[in-house]
């Protein structure tokens, strides 16, 4: 049963152009509108390529990873963080589908997930902003964070989903998905795409 109350920011940072290359993962836990834990981790991607650009972006090269473990080893651990939480990550697709193609590569059963995108909630919450990236909101909030640091991000991301709570002066989490009509959606197996981060 999901809790209303407590939402599990997330954010993979990835190697490469492929959801299944992450080498980065940030889980930032809210409990009645405070972060009460973060966690991170490094893992190795199932195939070593690292594309410059994305290293200029989040600072991991293949160096840096060569000795950590791969994601199945550290999911048992990750799922504890997820089950019975509201999932968020800012642009939700790109997050869930990074998720969707690690469980499928490595053969792991999916959980059960319903998630939303604080991009889609942030537009309804605050109208009229250049542009709903990550940084742009995180400005504009005075939220100070490093860009592209997979914990930083899901700290971002979770303070977005708060910010917002308050300003409507929401109830709980579904109540603030409910009444910014922001979709939650439950992860499901499809065909996934080659995606840029």
């Amino acid at each position: 049963m999901t809790n209303i109350r407590e939402i599990a920011a997330i954010d993979f940072e990835t190697a490469n152009e492929k959801f299944s290359s992450a080498c980065s993962l940030g889980i930032a836990i809210v409990k009645d509108y405070e972060i009460i834990k973060t966690r991170y981790w490094l893992m190795k991607p199932p195939e070593p390529y690292f594309r410059p650009f994305n290293v200029r972006l989040h600072g991991i090269n293949e160096e840096i990873v060569e000795k950590k473990p791969e994601f199945y080893r550290i999911w048992p651990s990750v799922r504890k963080h997820l089950d019975g939480r509201i999932v968020i990550a800012h642009n939700a697709m790109f997050d869930i589908s990074v998720l969707k193609s690690l469980l499928n590569i490595y053969q792991i059963d999916y959980p059960d997930i319903i998630y939303a995108c604080t991009v889609n909630l942030a537009r309804k919450v605050w109208a009229g902003l250049e542009n709903y990236k990550l940084n742009t909101i995180s400005e504009f909030l005075k939220i100070d964070f490093k860009h592209h640091n997979a914990c930083e991000d899901a700290r971002a991301c979770a303070t977005i989903a708060i910010e917002a709570a308050k300003k409507l002066n929401v109830s709980d989490f579904l109540d603030l998905f409910s009444k910014t009509e922001t979709d939650l959606k439950k992860m499901e197996r499809d065909c996934l795409e080659i995606c840029q981060h």
